[in-house]
């Protein structure tokens, strides 16, 4: 009897110690749980900026997820003419690319914005007009006043994050016969069958590529699958990169001159080749067909696969 007296009376010591503990921990959840709902709110509205013009559009379900999980974000749309022939130019740092094939008349470029540490809002994306077509660029704040970040068609342009943690992901919308570029550095870029020319590339990430006309790309710390609806190339058309295969989908009446070269890996090929020089595994030059147009495919861990496409 007086050993259930003591325990009792040690409950209720350390519940009359605990209690007003238990009462902060509650008041504090009670705030998180105001503070969150407010987030939610408030991004449940973000401003798109198109040609310098603001309007309001409604978050998506994976922007609000984003919210909930303590980043913040940021939407861009743009919609324009661009005539076939000429390009469609994104060039992004961090952040995925996407391109898709319209029946539309029109270029359609939306871009989501998110960042954690930093604010989305201080990316600008910027629409350039020229000549050649249209530039979307994301223009992160300038490190060095200086020289600041800028958007230009090309290879032209300058651009740095300055440890900027935000990461801009641009689905684009491609009308039949214009051509499209896309360029990043952190990230994936990916494209549907276009109609169009394309030329991409990205430094860390995979690429995947289809067109109906003439393919080209380039990484370093990815895969390539690209596919190619013509083969008649006229400069030199490379497939590079440093960690990962390169998978080359061809049309069977193509004609080439092969440069393909790997370090750890394999070479195939499903065309008949007339094989130049010494045979290797990992080093192989000759022609398919009659031959021409030069075709180089790279990479040093991975292996490179010429595939012959069904007629």
């Amino acid at each position: 009897m007086r050993s259930k007296l003591i325990a009792t009376l040690f409950v209720a010591i350390i519940g009359l110690v605990t209690a007003p503990l238990v009462v902060e921990q509650l008041s504090s959840l009670k705030s998180l749980a105001q503070s969150w709902t407010r987030q939610t709110l408030l991004n449940g509205i973000v401003t798109a900026h198109a040609s310098e013009k603001e309007s309001v559009v409604s978050a998506s379900p994976q922007l609000t997820a984003r919210a909930a999980q303590g980043e913040s974000s940021d939407q861009f749309n743009w919609r324009g003419r661009v005539a076939a022939g000429r390009t469609i130019e994104i060039k992004g740092i961090n952040g995925d690319v996407r391109a898709e094939p319209s029946t539309a008349g029109e270029v359609e470029v939306a871009a989501t914005k998110s960042g954690r540490r930093s604010d989305p809002k201080e990316v600008e994306i910027r629409v350039v007009e020229h000549e050649g077509g249209v530039t979307i660029c994301a223009v992160y704040p300038s490190a060095d006043a200086s020289r600041p970040n800028d958007c230009q068609p090309g290879a032209d342009g300058h651009s740095s994050t300055r440890n900027n943690d935000v990461n801009v992901d641009f689905t684009i919308r491609v009308p039949q016969g214009v051509r499209f570029s896309g360029r990043t550095v952190n990230g994936n870029v990916e494209t549907g069958a276009l109609t169009g020319d394309a030329d991409v590339k990205t430094v860390n990430g995979s690429i995947k590529v289809s067109s109906a006309g003439i393919a080209r790309a380039k990484t370093v710390n990815g895969s390539i699958t690209a596919s190619l609806g013509r083969a008649d190339w006229k400069d030199a058309l490379e497939f590079k990169t440093v960690n990962g295969g390169i998978t080359l989908d061809l049309p069977p009446d193509t004609n080439t001159e092969v440069s393909a070269e790997t370090l750890n890996g394999g070479i195939h090929t499903d065309f008949p080749l007339t094989i130049l020089g010494r045979v290797s595994r990992r080093v192989l030059n000759g022609t398919i067909g009659s031959g021409g147009r030069e075709l180089h495919l790279k990479t040093v861990n991975g292996d490179i696969r010429l595939q012959r496409r069904a007629s």
